[in-house]
């Protein structure tokens, strides 16, 4: 029988496991990066939109996002994915559904309608992933500018 994961708010002391998990994903340590994004759980003024999936005390997924009213003049709230990871030991055990359900679910409760996510042109896999979500390609143009 498959094992559920308590799926959460993230908190402060969620780094470590959080940390570790994208280094098995990625390969890389970008705990500078995740260090800019846990001070912003530590804001009062700031709603979490972050959420761990724990199984056994053990951090074996995670969502990072953000709300945003008014950006880019778009007038109604609206949400951004910017980290999505579950351990390589844990894929395809349908913990990223049940987070993303549950991040969903929050983005809801806050009259979020939309919620966006960039992804690599190459990455299949998690295309796949967001594709199988029900996302969709967007009206707006992701542009870049090389300097």
């Amino acid at each position: 029988m498959k094992e559920q994961a308590v799926i959460r708010p993230m908190r402060p002391s969620d780094f470590d496991g959080i940390v570790a998990l994208d280094r098995a994903v990625t390969g890389n340590d970008r705990s500078p990066y995740y260090g800019r994004k846990f001070r912003v759980l530590e804001d009062p003024d700031t709603v979490n939109m972050c959420l761990t999936a724990e199984l056994d005390g053990t951090v074996v997924g995670f969502v990072m996002g953000d709300m945003f009213t008014g950006e880019y003049g778009v007038p109604e709230a609206t949400a951004a994915i910017d980290t999505i990871g579950v351990h390589p030991d844990y894929q395809d055990h349908g913990i990223g559904t049940d987070l993303f359900a549950q991040f969903r679910s929050n983005l809801k409760a806050l009259n979020v309608r939309t919620c966006y996510v960039l992804v690599e042109w190459g990455d299949w896999e998690l295309s796949k992933f967001f594709q199988k979500e029900g996302f969709v390609p967007s009206n707006r143009v992701n542009l870049e500018l090389n300097l």
